[in-house]
């Protein structure tokens, strides 16, 4: 039985496959994708560079040599400070939305189901917990 989030997911691959007129070639897909990442890459940019509602400072990671893996959460930092504006926050939805569009045609162009996908990455990722992260 699906859950609301995965028919939520099987909902919007058909739409995007119902949608994908312009960029029904598999080049167009991968080069639409490659230049979403891009938009996504430039809208965070320009939060921290234009806007300023957040701002990076990093630095090399901190973290104590006798600690466990479970306990490295703790130590790590994201570098960010600051939280993301109303406008911000809606341009970079908006472009990750977009990449998601051409992830997902992706998936459609080369007969994969999305939701398999990530139920697979979900199953990898509880198993192999933090040993996925080599």
């Amino acid at each position: 039985m699906k859950t609301n989030s995965s028919a939520a997911v099987s909902l919007f691959q058909n739409k995007v496959s119902e949608l994908l007129l312009k960029h029904r070639s598999i080049l167009d897909s991968i080069s639409k994708h490659t230049e979403s990442a891009i938009r996504v890459n430039r809208a965070v940019t320009k939060a921290v560079t234009n806007c300023g509602c957040i701002s990076i400072n990093a630095c090399k990671q901190q973290i104590p040599a006798d600690i466990s893996l479970e306990e490295c959460r703790k130590y790590m930092n994201s570098h960010l400070s600051g939280a993301l504006c109303e406008s911000c926050q809606e341009t970079i939805e908006e472009e990750i939305g977009r990449q998601l569009f051409y992830l997902t045609a992706l998936c459609h162009l080369l007969d994969f189901q999305l939701e398999d996908i990530l139920e697979k990455e979900y199953t990898r990722l509880n198993t192999l917990g933090y040993f996925h992260l080599s």
